[in-house]
């Protein structure tokens, strides 16, 4: 049995995460730390809010002290990180968010994790901090460059992708300078369930639903490698619990498109999908396919975004050869069941678009 802390686990990735790990391991305890700031909805976690070992608790990583004693309370042996200000558009009008979470609430909860796991008077404890992170922090690619593995220089180039890259070097440089036991993975762009709309393709989802324009930046040429959530918190757990400590792992979908692309097949998705379901036109009255319109009319060509890079690719053979890592979902199937999931949850996502979700939020958290 174990005791795991998992940080922004009312987030996207986390809240995949924390369903996955309560279904494959229901004897572990899991407790989730969240500020809930606006990408956190403790809706994600409904799932699991009647399972017996699971405990939220409202709280920021960069309180250290708050941190340390949860991670005795709870007797936490496992710290799953996923906390984190990942929005690129937001890190360029709003940076200094970035510097506080990303970099100084993981050296603060790395702090906590070494002054209980390492500094305490009884003997160190049997321990693991896994840190997650992204591809982001290696740069841009050219169109025939290699994939990312987990030897190539960094070269983040937005604020995002920088207090990201510090982070990634701070949990390594705790674990050669004071020996806390680390693991990093560094993903591609994911998707699927509980993703919060402002990304490219729950945004492109909801946009089509009410017949609003779907904006792509530039050409659209820039590419993604993508990944289904459920391959990558599966990929977690694989370097949880074999990974080699104090090493790092890529985790990639095999699956690199251009937005332009992704948005298109989006489209010829969601216009199948209202094919197949006449039930769909009363529901969503103003989706082109209700008019008899192909959704892909909505998308407009907007300017390009600062430092946008063109291009990011995984190559997860590392995981593959050591741990026996491969995705379930291709593009296209993880692609339909997103939208499907989209459409069955749509109290979820209307609840974030709502003037009162930040009021609706509050009030969640006041009654657990």
């Amino acid at each position: 049995m174990a005791n795991l802390l998992v940080t922004g686990g009312a987030g996207f990735i986390g809240a995949n995460f924390v369903q996955y790990w309560a279904k494959q391991y229901p004897q572990d305890r899991i407790v989730v730390l969240d500020a809930l700031t606006y990408a956190g909805n403790l809706a994600s976690l409904q799932p699991v809010s009647d399972h017996e070992q699971y405990r939220f608790v409202r709280g920021d990583i960069v309180d250290q002290d708050a941190v340390a004693a949860l991670l005795r309370e709870e007797q936490i042996d496992t710290i799953v990180h996923f906390a984190a200000e990942s929005h690129v558009d937001r890190s360029i009008s709003g940076p200094a968010a970035f510097i506080d979470t990303n970099i100084v609430g993981t050296h603060n909860l790395l702090q906590a994790a070494r002054s209980v796991w390492l500094d305490s008077d009884s003997a160190p404890m049997s321990h693991r901090f896994h840190h997650v992170s992204t591809d982001e922090v290696y740069g841009s690619l050219g169109p025939t460059d290699p994939g990312f593995n987990e030897s190539t220089p960094y070269a983040p180039s937005s604020p995002y992708s920088a207090s990201k890259a510090a982070s990634d070097h701070l949990v390594r440089a705790y674990h050669h300078t004071y020996g806390l036991q680390v693991s990093t993975s560094n993903c591609s762009n994911n998707y699927g369930p509980y993703q919060f709309p402002e990304k490219l393709i729950p945004l492109m989802i909801v946009n089509a639903l009410d017949g609003k324009s779907l904006p792509v930046y530039g050409d659209g040429s820039n590419i993604r490698d993508w990944l289904y959530v459920e391959d990558h918190v599966r990929g977690i757990d694989l370097v949880i619990k074999k990974g080699t400590v104090g090493e790092t792992y890529n985790i990639g979908g095999n699956e690199e498109h251009s937005n332009l692309d992704i948005v298109k097949t989006l489209c010829a998705t969601i216009d199948a999908v209202f094919s197949d379901n006449s039930e769909l036109a009363e529901r969503f009255p103003h989706a082109p396919s209700v008019g008899g319109s192909a959704t892909a009319s909505l998308i407009t060509m907007v300017k390009d975004r600062p430092g946008h890079d063109w291009r990011y690719a995984i190559d997860a053979s590392r995981i593959e050869n050591e741990l026996g890592f491969t995705p379930s979902h291709d593009f296209d199937s993880g692609l339909r069941r997103t939208v499907t999931w989209m459409l069955e949850n749509e109290a979820w996502w209307r609840a974030i678009l709502d003037d009162s979700y930040r009021d609706w939020i509050e009030d969640q958290y006041e009654q657990r």
